[in-house]
C-alpha cells in the first residue's frame, strides 16, 4: 500500500471523482456528454471515445489534488494511457491523485429487497494487475431497495468477504452498499445498514482498513459513528441520481462525509465545448463539490 496516498485519503481535504462508467452505463454517459450512439460502430470504438472523455477531464487544469483526493477508474481505463503513461501513474505522478479501480462485474438479480454483486470470478488476477498498475484501492457496488434484514445482511456480508481479499492483496477497498434514493423506506434501510456495517467493522483486525461509499442519508449525520470508526479510512457519498446542486446541499448537512460523485461531476460537460468552456464548467463543478465536502 502507498503510505502517502493512505495519509492523503484519511486526512486530506477534497473528494473522490468517480470516472468508472462500465459497459452498461457508458452509452448513457457518452450521450450526456454529447456523443450519440451513431458516433461509434462497436464496443471498442465506444470505449475509446469514453477514454477520450476521461482523458479530457483528467488532464484539465481543474482536475488536481488541491480539491480531488482520488479517482475511481473502470478496468479498461487502468490499461489505457494518458500522454504516454498508464492512467493510474498519470493520476498519481502528474496530478497527485490516488487511483482506485472498479472491480465488480455488475449486479445480480433482485432478491430479498437487494441486488448483490455478481460473482467476481477473476478477482485474484484483477488484484495482481491492479498492483502492477499502481492502483491504491478498489470499489464495488451493491444496491438496497427495501428494509429487508436478510437482504441487507447478505449485501454487507458479501462486501466484507470480498473486501478482506482486497486488503490481503495490499489494497484499500471501497465498500459500496448503495441505498436507492427512490426507496419508499430509505431511512429504514439506512438504519439496518448502519447496524450491519458497524458489526462488520468491529470484527476487523487492527491492520484491516476499509473505506465506505454510501447514499447521502435521510437522517442527518446518521453515519457519524462510521466516520469516526478506527477501521474506516474515509466515508464517501455517491450522488445517487441527485443533481449536483441537490447532492451538494444534502452533503453539506453531514459532517465528515465527502463526495464521490460521477454524474454530478460531469453533468455540464460536453464534447462540443471549447477547451476554455470545458475547463470552466469542470472547475465550477469541482469547486462546488469540494466546498460541499469540506
Amino acid at each position: 500500500m502507498n503510505k502517502k496516498q493512505f495519509e492523503q485519503m484519511k486526512n486530506g481535504k477534497g473528494f473522490i471523482a468517480a470516472l468508472d462508467q462500465s459497459g452498461g452505463s457508458t452509452p448513457k454517459a457518452l450521450a450526456a456528454y454529447g456523443v450519440n450512439e451513431d458516433a461509434y460502430a462497436n464496443e471498442d470504438e465506444m470505449f475509446t471515445l469514453v477514454h477520450d472523455m476521461r482523458t479530457r477531464i483528467i488532464t484539465s487544469p481543474a482536475f488536481d489534488s488541491s480539491k480531488i483526493l482520488g479517482a475511481i477508474l473502470f478496468e479498461q481505463t487502468m490499461d489505457r494511457k494518458i500522454e504516454g503513461m498508464y492512467t493510474a501513474d498519470y493520476l498519481a505522478e502528474k496530478k497527485g491523485i490516488a487511483p482506485f479501480l472498479k472491480i465488480d462485474k455488475g449486479l445480480d438479480h433482485q432478491a430479498d429487497g437487494v441486488q448483490l454483486m455478481k460473482p467476481i470470478t477473476d478477482l485474484d488476477e484483477t488484484l495482481t494487475r491492479a498492483n502492477e498498475r499502481h492502483i491504491f484501492g478498489t470499489k464495488m457496488r451493491s444496491v438496497i431497495y427495501e428494509p429487508n434484514e436478510v437482504g441487507i445482511k447478505a449485501v454487507v456480508d458479501q462486501q466484507f468477504e470480498v473486501g478482506k481479499q482486497i486488503i490481503a492483496a495490499g489494497l484499500v477497498p471501497i465498500i459500496e452498499p448503495e441505498v436507492d434514493i427512490h426507496s419508499e423506506d430509505k431511512q429504514a434501510c439506512e438504519a439496518i445498514l448502519k447496524t450491519e456495517l458497524l458489526q462488520h467493522l468491529d470484527e476487523l483486525s487492527s491492520d484491516e482498513n476499509v473505506m465506505l461509499k454510501v447514499t447521502i442519508p435521510t437522517e442527518t449525520n446518521l453515519y457519524r459513528e462510521l466516520i469516526a470508526h478506527p477501521r474506516v479510512v474515509r466515508v464517501v457519498a455517491l450522488s445517487g441520481g441527485y443533481s449536483t446542486d441537490i447532492a451538494n446541499e444534502k452533503l453539506k448537512e453531514n459532517d465528515g462525509l465527502i463526495a464521490s460523485f460521477s454524474r454530478a461531476l460531469s453533468q455540464d460537460l460536453n464534447a462540443n465545448q471549447s477547451d476554455d468552456e470545458f475547463n470552466s464548467s469542470l472547475e465550477k463543478a469541482v469547486t462546488s463539490i469540494y466546498n460541499a465536502s469540506v
